[in-house]
């Protein structure tokens, strides 16, 4: 217990830096939204969005593997103490990633005319091909987060990510105020990669300078690719079906809906980051902790971080994928009201959250982390035969509901058969009655919320502050009340949040008012 304490100290001090610069990006990112989503209207934002869509399609065949290779080592090395080897991680990784980004954006520019074509939108070639530098320069910039995640440097990622918000909200607004429309949109979106990536890549290298060089003072790069090759390739190929399949959806809904529709859907996507504040920084935490253990060997261990992740994670993410579902149509409202269709796809994207409960966010990091990449590619190729079918029926007549539908029930499958592996080979298992009293918590508060805001009627703004008032106070008793949360879980809270500096004593006042709570409940 005192490996998973300290581990989990340290997990949660990753996960906070990695949170604030989520929470200042996504500050940043969703003011420029406000101005340039009800600047283009909804559809010149559809071409914008659509324009991303086949880069983002080719990019998926760029990494193989390498990014989470670089991670999984980086952490391990770092832990057995063999920080020499970490240079010859950073700089394969690198050099991959790199070689393959530019090939990518070659093939992605030659293609731009033949990809607009489908969507018939004479807008669009310059369009992609602007947007397919990205592919390149997202290569700069995910290298370089791969090695802070890996050596849990979590606020230089945070500061990459920042950099990017503030150069894409600033160029692009100066450009669709230009008059530049959606091609302005685009090409700030590309600088910001291009600049991000670079400020990612020298802070990579004050990283390298630290580490220790090797015995005989040479890089082992073919041998280090051929190790991370062989660790990612299963991996990567799941990775590059799953990217390729998220990203099919999204290439065939235009075929089938209205770029009207595709604005809407996009403004839903942007409030999908108030879910992901909570959701990445425990998924990114999460791979690198796991890698630090040995299943044989810490067995007990592993059962007690793996359970712990679940729980808390859903103590997080499950009433926030709540909270935004029950207010999605006074929070559109406010900031997007010629928007009238994102509230119904805000509220359906959020559903898929709900998963953290049963493991989704813990369980696919715990295979990787355990070198059983092979088995992930399995249930990656499930999920797939589900999904490519499924999508092609849904979307032709749902349209976006049918699009977020597939993407909810492709993946049931994998995580029910992935959670079965990993409770017969890793002994590790959900505490299911703590997560359904979670998921119970969330749904009692969100039906008190949904009819008070309702009933009274109010504003937009009063019916998303009201409402947020009534569903933390609702949430917060119904947890307390159904004992999903007990006077241990608090001590765990509080040692884990205790390495977060000066949040320590806000922390523990809050969590001292919760166990006064208790207490007066005699619970």
């Amino acid at each position: 217990m005192s490996k998973a304490a300290e581990m989990a100290k340290t997990s949660a001090k990753g996960g906070f830096h990695l949170l604030w610069g989520l929470v200042a990006s996504t500050v940043i990112s969703s003011i420029g939204t406000i101005f340039i989503g009800n600047l283009l209207g909804d559809t010149r934002y559809g071409l914008y969005t659509i324009a991303m869509v086949a880069p983002n399609l080719i990019a998926t065949f760029r990494d193989w593997g390498m990014n989470t290779a670089m991670i999984k080592y980086s952490a391990q090395y770092n832990a057995e103490n063999k920080c020499d080897k970490i240079r010859s991680i950073f700089a394969a990784g690198i050099i991959f990633e790199v070689a393959l980004g530019l090939l990518l954006t070659v093939v992605a520019f030659l293609l731009s005319g033949f990809l607009a074509t489908l969507y018939n939108e004479p807008e669009l070639p310059p369009l992609i091909q602007i947007a397919s530098f990205t592919i390149l320069t997202g290569a700069l910039l995910t290298t370089a987060q791969s090695a802070f995640v890996g050596l849990e440097r979590l606020e230089l990622n945070s500061i990459t990510i920042i950099f990017q918000s503030i150069i894409k909200t600033a160029v692009i607004l100066l450009l669709v105020l230009a008059g530049f429309g959606p091609l302005g949109a685009v090409l700030g979106y590309t600088i910001a990669f291009l600049m991000a990536g670079i400020i990612g890549i020298l802070l990579m290298w004050t990283l390298y300078r630290k580490l220790p060089k090797p015995a005989n003072n040479k890089l082992e790069i073919k041998s280090t690719i051929k190790t991370m090759f062989n660790y990612g390739m299963p991996l990567s190929i799941a990775t590059i079906v799953g990217g390729f399949q998220t990203q099919f959806y999204n290439f065939i809904v235009p075929i089938y809906v209205s770029t009207q529709l595709m604005g809407n859907y996009g403004i839903a996507n942007t409030f999908v980051v108030l879910i992901t504040f909570f959701a990445s920084p425990i998924t990114t935490i999460l791979f690198p902790a796991f890698s630090k253990l040995d299943a044989q060997k810490d067995c007990e261990t592993l059962k007690n971080v793996f359970q712990f992740s679940v729980k808390y994670a859903s103590l997080l993410v499950v009433p926030v994928a709540a909270i935004v579902m029950v207010l999605s149509k006074p929070g559109i409202g406010v900031l997007f009201p010629n928007y009238p269709e994102a509230p119904l796809f805000l509220a359906l994207l959020a559903i898929s959250h709900f998963l953290t409960a049963a493991g989704n966010l813990s369980v696919g990091n715990l295979i990787n982390s355990q070198g059983q990449t092979r088995f992930n590619l399995k249930l990656a190729l499930l999920t797939s035969a589900i999904g490519f079918p499924l999508s092609v029926v849904l979307i032709s007549q749902f349209g976006i509901i049918g699009l977020i539908g597939t993407a909810i029930v492709a993946g049931i499958p994998s995580l029910i058969i992935a959670l079965i592996w990993a409770k017969r080979n890793y002994g590790v298992t959900v505490d299911w009655a703590s997560s359904a009293k979670i998921l119970l918590s969330a749904a009692a508060a969100s039906a008190i919320t949904y009819a008070a805001i309702t009933y009274i009627a109010l504003s937009n703004w009063a019916s998303l502050i009201v409402g947020a008032i009534i569903f933390l106070a609702a949430f917060m008793l119904a947890i307390l009340l159904t004992k999903a949360i007990g006077k241990s879980d608090i001590e765990n809270l509080r040692s884990m949040l205790g390495g977060l500096g000066p949040l320590r004593r806000p922390i523990n006042f809050f969590l001292r008012i919760i166990e006064k709570v208790m207490n007066t409940l005699r619970l």
